[in-house]
Parts: C-alpha cells; sequence; structure tokens
C-alpha cells in the first residue's frame, strides 16, 4: 500500500470512530479513546472536556476514575504475590484477614478472585456516617462492615456473584502480606516498571492526579459535577485513575512475562465460571466472551470498557467522564471499525 493510500485508510477508519463519537464530541464531558494492533495506537483521541467548569479538552493524556476497569490490577498484585511464593491462591482469605466472621471459614483467595466467594455486599450495609464529601469508606472499612456479616450469598465456591465487597479484600491483603500499602504495591510493582507514570491508585490527601478528568451527570439537561461517592476512595474495587497512553503500557506488557509470567496471565483471562450474563465468563479481573478479554467500569461520574482481542492483538479502550452511558457496545463498535479495515499502522 502506498503511503498515499495508507492515509486515506487511515482517515476513513477515524472519521468512522468520530461518527461513532459524535455525542461526546463539543462542550460536554467527554471521553478518551485508543485502539492498538500490534502495539501500534491507529488511533489515540481525545473528544469533549475533560473539566466542563474550565473548558479543558480531553486528551491521550486525560486521566479517568477507571472503577471496576481496577480490578485487572488487584488481580494482577495478587498474582504477583502468588508469582514471589509470598501467598498462595488456595489459602483461605481468614489468613490474611483473621478478623472476618465464622461464615468466611471456607473462602479462598482463588473464590474471591473470580467472584465465587459469595460474600455480602458492602454496599448494601454502609454505615449512615459516610458521605461523599466528609468521610469517605476506604478498603478497610469495608472489613469493618463486612466482620459484622456472619452469613454468605451461597456456600464458597459453589456459585457467582459479582462481589465489590471481595476485591477490597484482596488489596487489604495485598497491603498485609507485601507489608506495603496497596497504592504504594501497585507504584513500585506495576505502575513504575511499566512506566504508567501518570496512573495512581488515588488517595484524597495523599496523592494527586494529573490530568484530571471530572466526573459529571446529566440532570435535567444540565451537567452536573457528580465525581466522588461515599465508596470512591476504596482502592481494590475502583480506585485507579489512569489515561489511554498509560494504558496502552499495560496492554503491551499482558502479552509476555515482563509483569506476570504465562501461568499467571493464563490464569488471569480464563474463564473460571460462567457469570449472570449469558456467554460471558469470568477469570481474575477479567471477562471472557468468545474471543475477546474485556471489563467495564462504571461509578459516580465515569463509564470504562477495555476490549482486548488478543488473537488479533487488537485492543479498544474508551474512558468517558459522564454518568451514562456505558461504553462497551461502542466499543466493539470502534473495534469492529479496525476488524474490518485494513491492518495499517498509525503514525
Amino acid at each position: 500500500m502506498t503511503p498515499h493510500r495508507q492515509a486515506q485508510e487511515t482517515d476513513k477508519l477515524q472519521h468512522e470512530v468520530d461518527a461513532l463519537m459524535r455525542d461526546y464530541q463539543g462542550q460536554v464531558p467527554g471521553a478518551s479513546v485508543l485502539v492498538l494492533r500490534d502495539g501500534h495506537a491507529l488511533l489515540r483521541r481525545g473528544y469533549g472536556l475533560a473539566v466542563v467548569e474550565t473548558g479543558e479538552a480531553a486528551s491521550a493524556r486525560t486521566n479517568y476514575r477507571l472503577a471496576s476497569v481496577t480490578k485487572q490490577f488487584t488481580a494482577a498484585a495478587v498474582l504477583l504475590l502468588a508469582q514471589d511464593g509470598t501467598l498462595g491462591l488456595d489459602d483461605p482469605i481468614k489468613r490474611w484477614l483473621p478478623s472476618l466472621p465464622k461464615a468466611a471459614d471456607a473462602i479462598t483467595i482463588r473464590q474471591i478472585l473470580s467472584h465465587q466467594s459469595g460474600l455480602i455486599d458492602y454496599e448494601d450495609a454502609i454505615p449512615a456516617s459516610f458521605d461523599a464529601d466528609r468521610r469517605q469508606m476506604h478498603d478497610l472499612d469495608v472489613l469493618n462492615v463486612l466482620e459484622g456479616q456472619n452469613r454468605t450469598y451461597f456456600a464458597p465456591g459453589q456459585g457467582y456473584r459479582y462481589s465489590n465487597s471481595g476485591y477490597a479484600l484482596l488489596a487489604l491483603t495485598v497491603q498485609r502480606a507485601s507489608g506495603r500499602s496497596f497504592a504504594g504495591f501497585l507504584r513500585e510493582r506495576i505502575f513504575l516498571p511499566l512506566e504508567m507514570r501518570d496512573t495512581v491508585a488515588y488517595e484524597r490527601g495523599v496523592s494527586e492526579v494529573a490530568h484530571r478528568a471530572y466526573g459529571y451527570s446529566d440532570e435535567q439537561g444540565r451537567w452536573v459535577r457528580t465525581d466522588q461517592s461515599s465508596t470512591s476512595a476504596v482502592l481494590g474495587d475502583g480506585g485507579i485513575y489512569s489515561s489511554i497512553d498509560d494504558l496502552a503500557k499495560w496492554d503491551a506488557a499482558l502479552y509476555d512475562d515482563r509483569l506476570l509470567s504465562d501461568a499467571s496471565r493464563t490464569l488471569a483471562f480464563t474463564a473460571h465460571t460462567p457469570t449472570d450474563v449469558a456467554d460471558v465468563g469470568y477469570g481474575y479481573g477479567w471477562r471472557i466472551t468468545g474471543e475477546t478479554l474485556w471489563h467495564s467500569g462504571e461509578t459516580m461520574g465515569f463509564r470504562n470498557v477495555i476490549v482486548r482481542w488478543p488473537r488479533r492483538r487488537l485492543t479498544v479502550v474508551v474512558l468517558s467522564n459522564r454518568n451514562e452511558p456505558e461504553p462497551y457496545r461502542l466499543a466493539l463498535a470502534i473495534g469492529r471499525v479496525y476488524l474490518a479495515g485494513s491492518p495499517v499502522r498509525g503514525p
């Protein structure tokens, strides 16, 4: 293909994505979109605004709260400690968190990773004293709540129920097993080695978010900032901020053993259980649907998704700072544009 023809094809595909992203353009909360093939960025673009009040545009460096896309990093932290021999995936969670009630006796780390623990949802038992502004919940508060819940939804290992509680407990387990804060472990063992320099497990008053997007909700036709909730400070289930530029580095590391071994990546990317959605399985921090590995993240003011077609070496990431809509089907549509198009490399 001639350089001119390649440029034409690149422009054509980008115009198709621009059309798909039309609702995110202009003076509205926006999105950042990344399309990777073979490690090359075919599309790397921001739409709309990262900060509505100042008019700051969304870009490839804008950092969004990942919400549950965080879970793949929490799972990776656990797998790193398992590789180190510091913990075992079949350890009872009470080896590390012995204050959990008797109902948790049989729950293992492996079951928590794949949402087969049956743990009670902490969101349904939040004390009234927690709110978005003055006193947010943290991972340790999740443990405190679960200490008073001497029951499970089902016998551990005998069912599936998506559990934010479990991933908060995994963050605490990483902290206790490693002797470092969860945020510090992620920074030292994942973010810095991969040169994800702006990615952070955000702790108010402790760390800062560079190039930060703030979250918004459409309330009767007006965009209102809804950036934090009472649970936004819980790190293990959703507290990481990152950008599409940094997530490109994360995606690259998932193809080789620079971070996780072949065995660990196989564990993460294997469907250990069916979920409550037809044809969707769950690995360790990843959903598996056909040939795709993916995970979405939804929280106050943010909707995100990463979708990987590893056999085709294609990845689509959509990060947005608005309460609706969820972008999973949008990411699939963007993926179809590039799967159908010519495998050209972007600039």
